[in-house]
């Protein structure tokens, strides 16, 4: 590697390690923890709310990144036309709460599938998994590696991804395996998880294998969906 390029790279690393602080890792720890309290139903609503948004404004302002508003197709060598339905009509956000928890019924997402007629997560043309990558840089907030068949969770391994430059959240679920946990700070374009067949739904055999992928604002501190189509029909394939 050129002088000047590896220069370029320890500084980059440098960065990036130090944007992970002991203060950012545990409002993010805390911040999953809540997460999961919320999709268990096993806390207050109002209470979810109120530290909810405490957490969210004390990561963002840890000042951790900064980035563009560019994103990156979330899943690697795949591009739009791997977007269920058409012209993403599979969205549907319709009474979508997410103090819910697991109990909402909302399809707030779109559905991205993969080439994978035998089902066995594997990419059909590769024979590898396929990587799900960080549409753009942001910070890990929630996710979970854990998934028992018999769980409900319809989510799976999923990851909460926040990122402070657009003030929004992407969310990744259904996956195989996550190499991410709360606290870390990703870079766009970086490989977070493995597509998978994780959540209730996702491991039957009637759904094809499949990154569900949502995008949220906020409201009133709290997360509210928005349909990112066009932004997903603009991101660059990696």
């Amino acid at each position: 590697m050129p002088k000047v390029s590896l220069l370029f790279f320890l500084l980059i690393s440098f960065v990036h390690l130090s944007a992970q602080t002991p203060e950012l890792r545990s409002a993010c720890k805390e911040l999953d923890q809540l997460n999961t309290a919320i999709i268990n139903g096993s806390v207050n609503k109002q209470q979810a709310a109120v530290k909810f948004n405490q957490l969210i404004l004390s990561i963002k302002n840890t000042g951790a990144i900064s980035g563009n508003d560019t994103w990156v197709f979330p899943l690697a060598g795949y591009h739009a036309n791997a977007i269920g339905g058409t012209h993403g009509n599979g969205y549907s956000d319709k009474g979508y709460k997410y103090l819910d928890g697991n109990k909402h019924l909302a399809h707030p997402a779109h559905d991205i599938f993969i080439t994978d007629r035998n089902q066995d997560g594997l990419d059909d043309r590769t024979l590898k998994p396929v990587n799900v990558l960080a549409v753009t840089d942001g910070i890990v907030i929630a996710c979970t590696n854990e998934w028992p068949t018999a769980s409900a969770l319809r989510g799976g391994k999923y990851i909460w991804i926040y990122h402070p430059q657009l003030n929004m959240l992407t969310y990744y679920a259904h996956n195989k395996a996550i190499f991410v946990e709360p606290g870390d700070v990703v870079k766009q374009g970086q490989r977070i998880a493995e597509v998978g067949r994780t959540g209730y739904n996702a491991y039957k055999k009637r759904s094809p294998t499949h990154l569900h992928f949502s995008a949220f604002h906020f409201i009133n501190g709290l997360p509210a969906p928005f349909n990112c189509y066009q932004n997903l029909v603009k991101a660059q394939a990696l």
